[in-house]
């Protein structure tokens, strides 16, 4: 069955339960966002090029209203206000990050809720599913649209095992421009049919172009196919997780920030493996006929006595900044946090590369003993690293878990139980270093 059938059945239902009712409905609205706003909900300004019209938009969204009546359907929203206030209170995490969870609990505390129009008459919306029993009104977005993210998930649902767990959502994605309608209208709807609400709504801001909304009219929007030729595909994911990835605040794209950020990694990433792979190393191994420690030892200040232990402090910093690191990383994951949880990443691997400098394993003037704890302290930090890095760019991390000779992608070795501290010592014996190319995309032109 098409999700239309089902958005008649959510009408009736609502209609059912005397939630929605027929009524003049007044207010400004908007063409572009094809909403209605209460005076509460509109700025009025005057007009820069003539100063005695008046222009009214929108607060939320900047579009243009103008104030129109009409008859519609309405739903009760106003009925589902106390319960909503309560359901966010409860759960402090319902809607990410914070600050949009306070600006809807602000909207709900400190406005009258207004029963909500969820119909349109046929005149002016002519393609659409008609009301039940009125061919004179089309059931609106509000209905409409929205039930697909039900029916999307299965509903209405059949008690079996294979539907169980598919609703409520573990994380509803939106823009930041929609919040109202999917923080307070959805919600009210799905309590209204006695459904569970999604356990995480993560609103994101956007991507600008000159401190201004991308738009094709302005022509000033970003071209994702360009980006991806000229950094790789791992590139773009980079940079739009590290810069993006608070979704709290417009971002602003910018070419030179994505190289900044790209040459960072690039450094400490790429640069720093090829470092702890280089021949002058290899060499200094290569003199050295016993057993390699295990990183418990290493992590001993004393490992290599007093004449070297200042150096070989760094590694030990090093090895503690990596233990419980898969934790952390996982938490912030877990919260959305994704440019923390790549923040949390990254200073490892700026702690990592310092050491190395550091020791300077390379140096004449370097035992072969430090040589081998800075290189087996690099490599344990590429691969915990590694391992961490392959939701953010996959391709990369890849490379990288090849060139350090971890087990292919069907083995768990790749896996996020493998990024624990020392989880591969077992296995690392006889494994084959060597150098790869991590990184796609044209490099920069200096």
């Amino acid at each position: 069955m098409s999700p239309h059938p089902y958005s008649i059945q959510t009408q009736s239902a609502l209609e059912a339960k005397g939630l929605i009712y027929k009524d003049t409905y007044s207010g400004w609205y908007s063409i572009s966002d094809e909403a209605f706003y209460t005076d509460a909900q509109i700025t009025r300004t005057r007009s820069p090029t003539a100063p005695h019209a008046e222009v009214v938009t929108s607060t939320e969204t900047g579009s243009a209203v103008q104030y129109s009546s009409e008859v519609t359907y309405k739903f009760r929203l106003s009925a589902f206000r106390d319960a909503l206030l309560a359901h966010l209170r409860a759960h402090p995490d319902a809607v990410r990050p914070r600050a949009y969870h306070e600006q809807v609990v602000g909207w709900l505390a400190g406005e009258e809720l207004e029963d909500l129009s969820i119909s349109r008459p046929v005149e002016r919306l002519t393609w659409g599913v008609r009301v039940p029993g009125d061919a004179a009104q089309t059931i609106y977005v509000w209905i409409d649209a929205l039930t697909v993210y039900l029916t999307g998930a299965g509903y209405p649902w059949k008690d079996t095992p294979q539907n169980e767990g598919c609703w409520p959502s573990d994380v509803q994605i939106i823009g930041k421009d929609i919040l109202r309608f999917h923080a307070v209208y959805f919600p009210a709807m799905l309590l209204a049919l006695g459904l569970p609400l999604p356990k995480t709504l993560l609103a994101h801001a956007h991507w600008t172009a000159g401190q201004r909304k991308m738009s094709k009219s302005v022509g000033n929007v970003a071209d994702p196919g360009e980006a991806m030729e000229r950094w790789g595909v791992d590139g773009v994911r980079y940079y739009m997780a590290k810069v993006g990835g608070r979704f709290r605040d417009d971002v602003d794209w910018s070419p030179e920030q994505a190289e900044k950020h790209l040459d960072e990694i690039r450094s400490l990433l790429g640069n720093f493996f090829l470092r702890i792979t280089s021949k002058a190393i290899a060499a200094k191994l290569g003199t050295l006929s016993d057993p390699a420690p295990s990183l418990a030892a290493l992590a001993d200040p004393a490992y290599l006595g007093e004449a070297e232990k200042e150096k070989h402090l760094h590694n030990c910093e090093v090895l503690t900044s990596l233990d419980g690191l898969s934790d952390t990383v996982r938490g912030h994951l877990e919260n959305t946090e994704v440019a923390e949880a790549l923040d949390a990443i990254i200073a490892r691997l700026k702690l990592a590369n310092a050491s190395l400098t550091h020791t300077a394993p390379w140096s004449p003037a370097s035992s072969a003993a430090l040589a081998r704890a800075s290189y087996l302290v690099s490599l344990e930090t590429l691969r915990v690293c590694g391992i961490m890095l392959q939701p953010f760019v996959p391709r990369t991390a890849g490379r990288l878990l090849d060139g350090l000779g971890v087990a292919d992608t069907a083995s768990e070795e790749r896996t996020w139980e493998w990024a624990a501290l020392g989880r591969a010592e077992g296995v690392r014996e006889g494994r084959e270093v060597k150098g790869v190319a991590l990184f796609e995309g044209k490099r920069r032109k200096e």
